[in-house]
């Protein structure tokens, strides 16, 4: 048996719940790659399909799943005020006939209304989610406790929920959406020149590891640079090597990562979670600019903004880079004051 049977067999161990456009395009960026001196190519995963795309539904392909197979009728999440995942959970959850109860952290501080009602958050009420509100935003062992007690009461009105979890103390399974999103790259590079390197955002940690790990048990020694969108990159690292164990053991795989695949960058972070700066509204600007494509001002638009200074300091592993769009657009609408004014919370410009 091969590799790609070998992942494929151990994959296939976990209910999946498949909704996902599949494989998404792989797609060079002639104008930005020009102006970067680089061959740059994106990984379309905003066009997985289901209520907007991103990253998130090749996740909660197996969290469903998982749901399904329980025959609960309720899907619990937490997340920031806009977020992507509780947004994809939704859009999911109702595919599959299922209510959906959303938990909003208070993640990003000094926000406006245009935050807090329309972006996600009114993809989220169009989508006929329960919402709930948490005080805090750095708090998982917190926001995961309140997201029980609420199912708790479901449970009393005789419901049966089942609850996609945020602490790292849980399994991984969401990684699993992409260590099978490695075989489909694999796939989609046997007849091009290979990457250098694979730029991509961390945050949970769950599409960076779970694709690292995917490529290792694949054979494949690519460079995978997880950029810092919530945690330094000191902090991160012992997350995403915590997070590449768990899901090794979750698999049942035997891989000996070296702390060389562990890649983290935070030079784009600042000020912190879900606030812009200079850096990254200029790659907002420059990729819709320069491309006709769109990045989030959480996720991409730091990844692009890290993957231009990784350029300029000679950072990057080669000249031949994949950039990786987990989607997560909607967010823009959320961020309109701020990015229709040029305006920033400071940090690296």
């Amino acid at each position: 048996m091969n590799a790609v049977d070998r992942l494929k067999e151990s994959l296939a161990r976990f209910p999946r719940a498949a909704v996902a456009h599949l494989p998404t395009p792989l797609e060079p960026l002639a104008n930005l790659g020009g102006d970067l001196d680089l061959s740059l190519f994106v990984k379309r995963d905003d066009c997985t399909g289901i209520g907007f795309g991103g990253n998130k539904v090749r996740q909660l392909e197996f969290y469903l799943g998982a749901a399904l197979a329980e025959e609960a009728d309720t899907v619990l999440i937490t997340g920031a005020v806009q977020s992507n995942y509780v947004r994809t959970a939704a859009a999911m959850a109702g595919r599959f006939g299922m209510d959906c109860h959303i938990q909003l952290e208070e993640r990003v501080t000094d926000v406006d209304d245009l935050y807090r009602n329309n972006g996600n958050v009114l993809l989220d009420r169009l989508l006929g989610a329960t919402l709930h509100s948490f005080p805090e935003g750095e708090n998982e062992a917190g926001a995961d406790a309140a997201v029980g007690a609420i199912a708790e009461r479901l449970r009393g009105e005789g419901r049966s929920p089942y609850i996609i979890p945020l602490g790292a103390g849980h399994p991984p399974l969401g990684a699993l959406g992409y260590a099978s999103a490695a075989i489909e790259l694999s796939m989609q590079v046997e007849t091009i020149e290979p990457f250098d390197e694979i730029v991509i955002a961390s945050g949970s940690a769950a599409t960076h590891v779970g694709l690292l790990v995917g490529l290792r048990a694949l054979g494949l020694d690519i460079p995978v640079s997880g950029i810092c969108v919530r945690r330094a990159a000191d902090i991160q690292a012992a997350r995403v090597k915590q997070r590449a164990d768990d899901l090794c053991k979750l698999m049942g795989l035997s891989l000996s990562l070296a702390d060389s695949d562990f890649r983290l960058f935070d030079g784009s972070l600042a000020p912190g979670y879900g606030r812009l700066n200079d850096a990254t509204v200029g790659a907002i600007r420059l990729t819709a600019q320069r491309e006709g494509l769109f990045l989030d001002p959480v996720y991409t638009g730091k990844v692009m903004a890290a993957l231009i200074q990784l350029n300029e300091t000679g950072g990057l592993a080669g000249r031949r880079i994949l950039f990786w769009h987990t989607g997560g657009q909607p967010a823009l609408f959320g961020y309109a004051g701020q990015l229709t004014e040029g305006s920033s919370s400071g940090g690296p410009s």
